[in-house]
Parts: structure tokens; C-alpha cells; sequence
């Protein structure tokens, strides 16, 4: 009963929408009101005032709050930015730099790079989600499929970077080396993300860049750029984002393209159409922590570990436990915090090498949050697009090929020296 609110969201937004083949016709704030609602009503024991304050702690825990906080400056940076011209000269200078035929590929490249370099999927999402867009207007390349590209370059570095939140907690809770952990890590995700690009590189062999360019107006470009060498340089995605709205102001008011108080519309236009994922954000949270409180996730431990046979069935139910607890909590760091130490113990009873457990927790972590509508990556880059959050889904090949990877190295006991 306690995961019965994940169903009924399950059930209101995407298999209705998938029934009616319209992700648009319930609005996924809808279906979290309904889930929320019936969270707290099936929540026994406790008064009503308590179950709608154990809500309430989950809509405003420290990493509901992040989330949200990133979202209010990604969109008054995003919306800035588009408003003084910056978008369209990021999209321009992309476009004269990528050969005309590797679009998909290069933005997938880039996605990768920079991901891997600051070591969080959302910061990179923010970053290149709006030029994707732009380049999509440009070329005629389908929005979902160039955005879903952003997506899965961006958790390559979620899933690898040595400064990712999930590695570091990976490693620690499995008591590993961040750079043993990495070395299996590649040996299982680089052959898949070889694979992906490979099928970029096929699907984009017909977008091309227009035949002729505007010229690229460098001091547009500066924004961007400064964003993302701050963020690769390693700064704190939220300080990036000040950083490039600051910038906005400063370039859009310097060069003539906006006034100041065009550019605190600009922002406030921009936090406005946040609002959204606020929302959905805070209900999530409140939702979750619900199922967390009724015993949702120890149930689904004590019952997964119950079958375990085995090294391989120990491996494949560390995989699955930290995939429900991902989907229980829409954060794949805080899944890896919950599951970690359960995983440990796994480990150590199994004879699991713990290189091995963490890469394990890392990958599977990653893979669910590609499957999950309402994952903060997910949120973010639906947003940004306008789009939602199911259109991107169908295109996610990184996360779905981590995950088809992951199973395969638990079943053929690969890589060997970890397994």
C-alpha cells in the first residue's frame, strides 16, 4: 500500500496518456495532485495535520529545495539570454564550428565532455538544452531527438565523472576507490555510448546546417561561454547560473540590446516559466517522502534480498533496489544514499567485489532515472524545450543502452577481473 501512490501517479499520467496517445491531454501537475492527495489519505495511524506535515518536510528537504533553487536561476538565465541574443549566437557559432553533417553526434560529444568535466547532469541540461533548441529551429531536426541527445551526453558525466554527487556517495558508501570504481564504470557504459554515437552519427547523416550562416556577434556569445568554462572550471552549478545572469545584464545593457528593465522582465518571464516544475517538484518531494515514511522502500529491500542466490542475484538485486528507490525518490543521489549501505552489506555476504557494487548502484541509478517522467534532468530539459517530459523519453538511447549494459555484465559476469 505504501507504494500505491507511485502506481496511481503511474496510472493517471502515463498510462492514460498513453491510452489516449496525448501526453498532453492530464497535465502531470494534475497527476501529482491526485498521487499527493491519496499519499496523504492512505497514510494511517498519524492525524491529518501530522501526515500533511511529514508532506510538507518532504516538499522542503535540502535536495527538493536545490532543485529548486537551480530551476528559479536556470530560467531567469535561460530566458535572459534569449531575450538579449545569446542563444541565437551560441546556435550560430555551434553551427559554423560542427561539421554540417555531425550536428547529432557533436552535440552528443559536447553534452559528454562537458558532463563529464563538472560532474552534474542538470548544469549541463541548462547549458546546451536552449542551443539544442535553437539548432532544432535552424535545421528542421525533430525537438525531442536533438533534446533527448543533451539528455543522454548529460548523464555520461553523471554516471563517470570523479566529481559527480553519485560517484563520490557510490564509492563511499561501498568503501572503493572513485578511480577503481571508474576504471569498471568504462569497461561496462564506454562500449555503449561508442554504440549511441555511432547511431547518431546515422540518424544525423540527413540534418544539415543551413547553407548560409549569419555572422556569428562574439560578445552575444560571451554568456554562454562564460557559463560554460565556470562550469567545467568546476564552480557551483548555482553560482554558473548568477554568473551567466549577471552577464545577461551586463552584455544586453552594454551592447544596446536590452534595457534594465527589459532584463528584469527578461528574468522574470523566465522564473514564471519555471513555475511548472516548481510545483511538480514540491508534490514529488512531499509524495515521496510519504512512501519513504509508510515503509515502501524497506518492504521492497527485505523483499528483493529475501531471493537472493548467489553473486549474480546479489549484483542484479542491488541493481534493482537502487532502480525503485530512484523511482521513489526522482533523485538518483539520494537513491544511491538510501540504498548504499544496504548494498554494502549485500556485497560483503555475497562476495561481491565492491568496485563492482558501486559501479553497479551508479549505472543502475542513471538508467532509472531515464525511465522516470518526473526525474529532475527530465523536468529540466522538458522545460527549457517546452516540451513534455514523455516526448523526450522515446529518445534517451544513452540511458536506455547503460541499462541494457548493466544487466548484460551482471549475466555475463563482465567485467571478469571485478565479477
Amino acid at each position: 500500500m505504501s507504494l500505491s501512490p507511485l502506481v496511481v501517479f503511474l496510472l493517471l499520467y502515463l498510462v492514460t496518456s498513453i491510452l489516449l496517445n496525448d501526453f498532453y491531454k492530464v497535465p502531470i501537475t494534475v497527476a501529482f495532485m491526485f498521487s499527493s492527495i491519496y499519499a496523504i489519505l492512505i497514510t494511517r495511524g498519524i492525524p491529518l495535520d501530522k501526515r500533511i506535515a511529514h508532506f510538507s518536510e518532504g516538499a522542503g528537504n535540502r535536495n527538493m529545495m536545490l532543485m529548486i533553487w537551480i530551476f528559479v536561476l536556470a530560467g531567469a538565465f535561460a530566458q535572459s539570454a534569449k531575450n538579449m541574443g545569446s542563444i541565437d549566437a551560441t546556435v550560430n557559432l555551434t553551427l559554423h564550428i560542427l561539421p554540417e553533417n555531425m550536428l547529432l553526434p557533436g552535440l552528443f560529444l559536447a553534452a559528454c565532455f562537458i558532463s563529464l568535466s563538472i560532474g552534474t547532469s542538470v548544469g549541463t541540461i541548462v547549458a546546451l538544452t536552449p542551443v539544442a533548441v535553437g539548432i532544432s529551429q535552424q535545421t528542421g531536426c525533430v525537438l525531442p531527438l536533438i533534446v533527448a541527445t543533451v539528455v543522454g551526453g548529460a548523464f555520461f558525466g553523471d554516471n563517470l565523472s570523479f566529481i559527480s554527487d553519485t560517484t563520490i556517495i557510490a564509492t563511499q558508501t561501498q568503501g572503493c576507490r572513485m578511480r577503481d570504481k571508474f576504471l569498471v564504470n568504462c569497461r561496462i557504459v564506454v562500449p555503449a555510448a561508442l554504440l549511441v554515437l555511432i547511431l547518431y552519427i546515422i540518424l544525423g547523416a540527413d540534418i544539415h546546417a543551413p547553407k548560409v550562416l549569419p555572422e556569428v556577434e562574439w560578445v552575444k556569445v560571451i554568456p554562454y561561454l562564460a557559463v560554460l568554462i565556470t562550469a567545467v572550471w568546476g564552480l557551483n552549478v548555482m553560482a554558473v547560473l548568477l554568473l551567466g545572469v549577471l552577464l545577461t545584464g551586463v552584455v544586453g545593457m552594454g551592447g544596446g540590446y536590452v534595457s534594465f528593465w527589459d532584463w528584469f522582465g527578461s528574468m522574470g518571464e523566465g522564473i514564471l516559466g519555471m513555475g511548472e516544475l516548481i510545483i511538480i517538484t514540491l508534490m514529488a518531494g512531499g509524495m515521496l517522502e510519504l512512501i519513504r515514511y509508510n515503509g515502501g522502500i524497506e518492504y521492497l529491500t527485505s523483499l528483493l534480498t529475501k531471493s537472493v542466490r548467489g553473486k549474480r542475484g546479489a549484483e542484479y538485486c542491488i541493481g534493482f533496489l537502487v532502480m525503485l528507490a530512484d523511482m521513489c525518490t526522482a533523485n538518483n543521489t539520494v537513491a544511491i544514499i538510501t540504498v548504499g549501505p544496504i548494498a554494502n552489506n549485500i556485497a560483503t555476504r555475497f562476495g561481491v567485489d565492491k568496485r563492482k557494487s558501486a559501479s553497479i548502484l551508479d549505472t543502475f541509478s542513471c538508467f532509472a532515472q531515464g525511465l522516470i517522467p518526473y526525474g529532475a534532468q527530465m523536468l529540466m530539459a522538458a522545460g527549457l524545450a517546452q516540451l513534455a517530459p514523455t516526448a523526450i523519453m522515446g529518445y534517451l538511447y544513452y540511458p536506455f543502452a547503460i541499462g541494457a549494459a548493466a544487466f548484460l555484465s551482471i549475466l555475463f559476469r563482465y567485467p571478469k577481473k571485478y565479477s
